[in-house]
């Protein structure tokens, strides 16, 4: 079973691109983006910042919860 590799969405040009034609290129897609507001950055800020820190808070207790888990099993009463 030979695939046929041409068909795979790969372009059989192999010409390359010149740098000038690129930055060409990447500028004007940049210009299709839609930026977000300052509104919205500093929306975006806050919730990635309080979804942060309750994981944070989250692996703490697991981990603080853990290790005292681990020490009551493995220390004994010695």
């Amino acid at each position: 079973m030979s695939e046929n590799r041409t068909s795979s969405g790969a372009s059989s040009n192999t010409e390359r691109t010149s740098p000038a034609t690129f930055y060409r290129q990447v500028v004007a897609e940049l210009r299709k983006v839609v930026w977000p507001t300052q509104d919205q950055l500093v929306t975006y800020f806050i919730v990635v910042m309080v979804f942060v820190l309750v994981m944070m808070t989250l692996v703490s207790a697991l981990d603080l919860g853990f290790g005292k888990l681990v020490f009551a099993v493995f220390a004994g009463d010695g």
